[in-house]
């Protein structure tokens, strides 16, 4: 049974793991812009912030539509985990553990999900094991 549903859980989570990253970096473009993301980046002391502004939210749309379709998972999921540790390290990490006080827990539950997701062959629909990039599930278990 647990092997039976493990490429169907993998797809639900890599399909919510990938909304979250792709609305967060539309938000850096549509609602905060680029130039409101790059003033932001500013105050919270992230370096070059002017080409980390437009790189995050870029890495945050492209990689959250790679996590939907699963491609380039390893990739991806090592680029959005280290994304994660940058938001840890500039912007929660002071705040202290909960997320309700602006804290790192959801950044780090979203680092460790894209971590999971990128090295577990994602599941079911996967473009990565569809295309033959990855072997398939049943000979990772």
């Amino acid at each position: 049974m647990i092997g039976q549903a493990r490429p169907i859980v993998l797809l639900l989570a890599r399909i919510a793991i990938g909304v979250i990253f792709l609305v967060h970096g539309y938000q850096k473009f549509a609602t905060m812009g680029i130039a409101g993301t790059t003033k932001f980046f500013e105050s919270v002391g992230i370096p070059l912030a002017s080409v980390a502004a437009p790189a995050v939210a870029a890495l945050e749309v492209a990689g959250g539509l790679a996590l939907i379709l699963g491609a380039a998972l390893p990739i991806v999921g090592t680029l959005l985990a280290l994304d994660m540790v940058g938001a840890i390290v500039f912007v929660h990490g002071g705040s202290g553990f909960s997320a309700g006080e602006g804290g790192y827990e959801f950044v780090l539950a979203l680092a460790a999900a894209s971590l999971a997701i990128g090295f577990t062959g994602g599941g079911a629909l996967a473009l990565d094991n569809v295309l033959g990039r990855r072997r398939p599930e049943s000979a990772l278990a």
